[in-house]
């Protein structure tokens, strides 16, 4: 009767001990797809503004059950690339002035922290480094789980200071009387990534 009753207080503390204790998720690693991904860039000068696009090189992104657990992506600064197909623009931003394409030819961002806002959204924190410099940013990022299996984040307007990366030209902060030729020292990024197993 006295190990019945211990058996079952056992069995009863085992219970409620596994009532509080959480499930632990395996981390699942997802591989961007760079075809189908995107990143698009704007940036904005007194007067007026230039937009293009540049493409991902790899990228990964790591799942515990479907919330975000982390990642990465490189990008190939080599393929920069004006919407209105400046060869002129193109190659002054590959130069030295700005990205210094010849000695960086990558830049990458690294998830350090993520918290979750909601069931689908995030504030994400990272390294991002350019032209070797690395800065911490955050921006937020939507999740959406596709029918195929595949998984797309997307974080649209990712405020970058370029002045931080150690790119000045014609800023109006380091240069005040740069006058009408100024450039915004903020530039935008549209990063949408897709990743599959």
């Amino acid at each position: 009767m006295k190990l019945k009753i211990t058996s079952l207080a056992l069995l009863l503390i085992v219970f409620v001990s596994s009532a509080f204790i959480a499930p632990v998720f395996k981390a699942t690693t997802y591989k961007v797809d760079v075809e189908k991904s995107s990143l698009t860039w704007v940036g904005k000068k007194l007067t007026g503004s230039h937009n293009g696009t540049i493409d991902l090189q790899s990228g990964s992104l790591i799942f515990n059950d479907k919330k975000l657990a982390g990642g990465n992506f490189t990008i190939n600064m080599a393929t920069i690339k004006d919407a209105d197909k400046s060869e002129k623009l193109e190659g002054h931003l590959k130069a030295d002035d700005f990205f210094g394409v010849d000695k960086f030819a990558t830049s990458a961002f690294v998830i350090k922290k993520i918290t979750n806002t909601g069931a689908n959204t995030a504030n994400v924190t990272g390294n991002l480094t350019i032209k070797g410099i690395t800065n911490s940013i955050t921006f937020p990022a939507t999740i959406a789980w596709n029918a195929d299996g595949s998984v797309t984040a997307t974080a649209e307007k990712v405020t970058v200071d370029r002045t931080k990366f150690g790119i000045k030209f014609r800023s109006k902060g380091m240069f005040p009387d740069v006058g009408d030729k100024m450039i915004y020292d903020d530039f935008e990024l549209t990063i949408k990534l897709v990743a599959k197993k």
